[in-house]
């Protein structure tokens, strides 16, 4: 079976403008939000990419209408819901675990099969299930999927042993209409949670987020339907940026707004990247004598975020002198680095902490701290992409190489940007699309 691929030549600086929508992780949580309403929701300034199409399904297949056009998503549930999600869906990506709560709600049973999404490390279901144990469901989990039942969820006081994206958005979507008040401790606090909470606020459910990462909800007897509009891609903008100063051109990003780049600024900023920033756009610019090498170590919000050290491993690439990367929330998150390591990026990978104090995996085998020596003269390649930030960081890496090169699993890449072939040509880069066996 013939699979597109696209061929990149090196063509200088990347110029122009990039308008960012609405992030990948942001808009499909919302679709799973509106299951719950009583009536019709509505996302705007959702961006074209694959998992809203995947999203959909899964929600048609459970009896949700769900109309998209070119910005905005319409969802209302039906008259009867399905509440298995269908086995087709099985590892495609991580929303199934999502919907167990919702589903319960609706049907007072849910069976969701086995996720998926990037290999870049264990991401449990153990989480999710135990916040959902404790809110009164019984839950299996079996070889397939995970099978649930409630005849009504109950508040209760969770403390989550990590501050989990998902887990925490499992619990938001299934205190909302829960008997009684459910106080969440140890809770993730990422912009797209907080997008979350206010969509489902906007909806009608009682939401108080507290210092600490302390969010306390108190259940509802039922929601309405609600519109929004998504904030731009912080993953997105700041991989643009990236583009930019990587080409030794400008980019100017539109659509993000600044507090959701306020650590990944500074981190550039301290690299020597020069700013500008308004009302209207972002853009960063690298000096003519070039940036600097930098120590950084990923972390939850607000630290540095985990999907912005892929481009910025490119980044180190060519940037003066030896650079640090520590990964302290996926452990497996740096297995993108052979791809690049075929194009002539200077990384070594290692077992231990480097780079910040000791995070979770330092009396583990994970390879999770990289060092990477820079400048480094990056070679063109034929190489396969194996996930979303990975796909993108090879793009980068292609655009500086001294030749042609070849990516193949440019799904990944579709699955996770807003079109982001038109928006590589648009600034200026020589890129077209093939296909190959």
């Amino acid at each position: 079976m013939a699979e597109e691929v696209w061929k990149i030549e090196p063509s200088g600086p990347l110029r122009g403008d990039v308008e960012v929508r609405g992030s990948k992780n942001g808009v499909s949580k919302h679709m799973v939000a509106a299951m719950l309403g009583d009536g019709e929701s509505s996302i705007h300034n959702a961006p074209e990419v694959g998992e809203v199409g995947i999203t959909a399904d899964m929600l048609r297949a459970l009896g949700i209408r769900v109309e998209i056009s070119r910005t905005e998503i319409r969802i209302e549930k039906g008259p009867a819901i399905e509440p298995r999600v269908p086995d087709a869906f099985t590892g495609l990506n991580r929303i199934p675990i999502l919907m167990l709560g919702p589903l319960l709600h609706l049907a007072g049973e849910a069976f969701v099969p086995l996720v998926g999404g990037d290999p870049i490390g264990r991401r449990p279901v153990n989480f999710h299930v135990e916040a959902l144990r404790a809110m009164g469901a019984e839950v299996e989990v079996g070889e397939s999927g995970i099978f649930a039942k409630a005849a009504r969820l109950r508040g209760t006081r969770i403390e989550l042993p990590y501050p989990s994206v998902g887990a925490t958005e499992t619990v938001l979507m299934s205190a909302v209409l829960a008997e009684g008040k459910t106080v969440l401790k140890n809770a993730a606090t990422e912009p797209e949670v907080v997008e979350l909470a206010l969509f489902l606020q906007r909806m009608g459910a009682m939401i108080e987020l507290s210092p600490d990462r302390r969010i306390v909800i108190e259940g509802v007897e039922r929601l309405h339907g609600a519109s929004t509009w998504l904030a731009g891609d912080r993953i997105e903008a700041f991989s643009y940026l990236a583009a930019g100063l990587i080409t030794q051109g400008e980019v100017r990003v539109h659509g993000c707004p600044q507090d959701r780049l306020v650590t990944a600024i500074t981190t550039l900023a301290r690299m020597g990247a020069r700013f500008d920033i308004n009302d209207e756009y972002l853009c960063a610019t690298a000096p003519p004598e070039g940036l600097r090498a930098a120590a950084v170590q990923t972390d939850t919000h607000p630290g540095f975020m985990t999907d912005w050290q892929t481009p910025l491993m490119v980044l180190f690439t060519q940037s003066h002198g030896m650079s640090v990367l520590h990964e302290t929330v996926f452990e497996n998150r740096l297995v993108y680095v052979p791809a690049l390591q075929k194009m002539g990026c200077e990384i070594e990978v290692f077992d231990q902490c480097l780079g910040g104090p000791a995070c979770r995996y330092h009396d583990t085998n994970a390879r999770h701290s990289a060092v990477v020596r820079g400048v480094s003269r990056l070679r063109g390649a034929d190489v396969t992409l194996p996930d979303i930030r990975a796909g993108f960081s090879a793009v980068l890496a292609a655009a500086v190489a001294d030749g042609p090169s070849t990516l193949r699993g440019v799904h990944h890449i579709e699955r996770g940007y807003h079109r982001p072939f038109e928006q590589f040509a648009s600034l200026g880069l020589n890129i077209s699309r093939d296909s190959a066996e």
